[in-house]
């Protein structure tokens, strides 16, 4: 800022010393407001754009001193000069000094004296302004930087984004970027305390290099947002990779310091966050089509039997995890495989590809459920021994309902019959654990009977006991419907959150 526009309001009931200061601070380049009372310099230092006050300490309505201690109280950063022909000793100046001024001087007064002082006095608070403004906005970038990281969708990462920038410059603006899909959206906001909205936009991004670029544009080709008149839009745009579209963070010009630190630092880490998020999404739509792709693609029919399976991957802000089941008929029996493997991720989704392959191998080969999960574990045990699962297997002789069950660790199947409602148990090892197993569990399905299978993201809660949920879980199976594709959905309806946090695989099976 140049002391030439700063603007000074003389405050002194004397009219031939006023006229002398505003003179002489007028010559010198300075904008001049006049007052003759402390009542009346406090009114228009609340009100007038004031940069300084040179104030007599001798005022008809109230003593300088105090002028100048409520001038601090209500701006602290509001430079004051006390200038007096009376109250010119050491005990003067001193209490001048201690209740807030910044400088004493002392009549008669030089012009060269008073324009010194009142640039010195200016540089200093101007130094100072700058660096508190620096100091705030870098603990936005820094608050910005943490949201937007943060943010469980693309569409909210913009919004925290904009709202962030907003804040941190106090203005309108923008944060356009391309999703994953190459659908290209703007975060957008009227103001610091104004909500972010998600609109589509669309942005021509020839020539934009890799790194961070500052560029001065006309508002009307973001036409996101009423700007403010009367000025440009500076845009920054961040771009990380040759085969990604640049993220842009778009805010009046008027809000810039020298080389626009911030905005740069702002774009850059907003870039950061939006190819996490992308990556991120790649790996989710992988991972998705991974199990899609690998679970079976139809459900056989077996005559004495009715079959319905409900499979739903993880919320597109949440890693996918390792939930399968598998349904094939074997030398006239029902093979039926629920199992979930430990952790979310596309790691996890490809240990489930490959346990899901064992399970049919070793069933086809003719072994029980509880060699299968005894072959199953041995192989775990040995090419991936860092991971866990549980898994459920039965067979199923559809003619007379016999069955023979083997678990590792996995949650109870439901058994009901006629309104009754049982949670077939039975205790074992997960796979991936070296432990004694017990032999299979084997009984007779009556008629009528339905068995539920499930994953725990069916009735796990934060904010419940997996009691809670078993229990919620037996009070939606007394009632099955009478077709089972219905009673699958009203499960997930009535039991899984609006948004599911884990994969959910359910398999119901009813004995004619």
């Amino acid at each position: 800022m140049d002391g030439g526009r700063a603007t000074v309001l003389v405050v002194d009931d004397s009219r031939t010393k006023r006229y002398l200061l505003v003179s002489w601070l007028s010559r010198a380049g300075y904008t001049v407001l006049e007052a003759e009372t402390g009542g009346e310099a406090l009114a228009r230092v609340g009100v007038d754009p004031i940069d300084l006050v040179v104030l007599d300490v001798r005022l008809p309505d109230l003593s300088g001193f105090e002028v100048c201690e409520r001038i601090k109280s209500a701006h602290p950063a509001m430079p004051v000069i006390h200038v007096s022909a009376h109250a010119v000793d050491v005990v003067d100046r001193a209490q001048g000094l201690t209740r807030g001024a910044d400088a004493y001087l002392a009549e008669p007064i030089e012009p060269e004296e008073l324009v010194a002082t009142a640039s010195a006095v200016l540089r200093y608070y101007r130094a100072r302004q700058r660096a508190e403004l620096l100091v705030d906005r870098l603990t936005g970038l820094a608050d910005t930087t943490v949201a937007v990281h943060a943010a469980p969708t693309f569409a909210r990462l913009l919004q925290a984004a904009a709202e962030g920038a907003a804040k941190v410059f106090k203005c309108p603006a923008a944060v356009v970027a391309e999703t994953f899909d190459g659908d290209c959206i703007a975060g957008v906001t009227a103001g610091p305390d104004q909500p972010a909205r998600i609109v589509p936009w669309i942005v021509d991004d020839t020539g934009v290099p890799i790194g961070a670029t500052v560029r001065v544009e006309q508002p009307a080709d973001w036409g996101l947002v009423d700007w403010p008149a009367d000025d440009t839009v500076t845009v920054a745009a961040g771009r990380l990779r040759e085969d990604r579209a640049p993220l842009y963070v778009v805010v009046p010009t008027r809000t810039q310091t020298d080389r626009n630190p911030v905005l740069v630092q702002l774009a850059q880490a907003v870039a950061a966050a939006v190819e996490a998020q992308r990556s991120f999404d790649e790996e989710h739509r992988i991972a998705v089509t991974l199990q899609r792709s690998l679970l079976p693609r139809q459900i056989p029919t077996v005559v004495g039997l009715d079959l319905a399976v409900r499979y739903e991957p993880a919320s597109a802000q949440t890693e996918v995890g390792g939930d399968f089941y598998e349904l094939v008929m074997l030398d006239g029996h029902l093979l039926l495989a629920i199992g979930d493997v430990a952790g979310h991720s596309l790691h996890a989704a490809t240990v489930m590809a490959e346990l899901r392959h064992a399970v049919r191998a070793y069933a086809v080969e003719g072994h029980q459920p509880g060699e299968i999960l005894h072959r199953v574990n041995e192989l775990m045990r040995t090419l991936l021994p860092n991971e866990l699962a549980t898994i459920c297997v039965l067979l199923v002789h559809p003619p007379t309902g016999r069955v023979r069950m083997a678990s590792a660790g996995h949650l109870p199947p439901v058994l009901s019959v006629d309104g009754k409602v049982e949670f077939v148990q039975q205790s074992a090892p997960l796979l991936g654990v070296r432990a004694p197993r017990p032999p299979d569990l084997e009984f007779v399905l009556p008629a009528g009977a339905t068995l539920v299978f499930y994953t725990d993201g069916l009735i796990e809660r934060r904010d419940a006991t997996i009691d809670d949920g078993l229990s919620a879980l037996a009070a939606v199976a007394a009632r099955v419907d009478e077709n089972l594709d219905r009673f699958c959905e009203r499960l997930l309806v009535e039991l899984a959150p609006p948004e599911i946090q884990d994969d959910v695989a359910v398999v119901a099976l009813r004995r004619r």
